[in-house]
């Protein structure tokens, strides 16, 4: 019978710079660049976190990549992230240690299908507060917002208007993400 490998964040360490990776469950991952609508919408999206974000000082964004270490066999590399004032000792020089209270992932081929499932349940796991997958091809938001130790989540299209639990006063017209 055949072992699986199980990879953790010193094999991460070891890995080329010039890829994208991710290990979830010790499984490892590469993660591909992403296409032009992926990049539009990450710098749209993440344009508008910053302003209000500094705007008001209630926190850090980043984008990928950047990595967030939820444990040793746990790392990933969510689209947008936003640590709020109230947890920023979670923030190190090179990563992010624990739970960030908002992840955005932007869905692309490659990936839409571990977006959706593992890694859902993943950031649930770990106690992120607020999860957010957009999908360009439906032009769509689907915010994911814990409850418990699981996610209940609403979806929002192009004629909607969307609000953060997490990120105070933020309200987006779900069609700017997508112009």
């Amino acid at each position: 019978m055949q072992t699986a490998i199980k990879f953790n964040y010193q094999d991460y360490l070891q890995l080329p710079e010039d890829k994208r990776y991710e290990i979830i469950d010790g499984e490892l991952f590469m993660v591909p660049s992403p296409n032009e609508s992926h990049q539009r919408i990450l710098l749209t999206l993440s344009a508008i976190f910053l302003n209000h974000v500094r705007k008001k000082r209630l926190g850090a964004v980043y984008c990928a990549p950047f990595d967030v270490l939820f444990s040793e066999e746990d790392i990933v590399q969510p689209d947008i992230i936003f640590v709020s004032n109230k947890n920023k000792n979670i923030i190190t020089k090179d990563n992010i240690k624990g739970a960030p209270d908002l992840l955005v992932e932007i869905l692309s081929p490659s990936t839409s299908k571990r977006d959706i499932g593992i890694k859902k349940k993943l950031y649930a796991r770990h106690g992120v507060r607020e999860y957010w997958i957009v999908d360009p091809e439906r032009e769509t938001v689907d915010v994911f917002r814990l409850k418990g130790r699981e996610f209940e989540g609403k979806r929002y299209g192009v004629q909607d208007y969307l609000s953060s639990d997490v990120i105070k006063d933020l309200t987006i017209e779900v069609k700017e993400i997508f112009v």
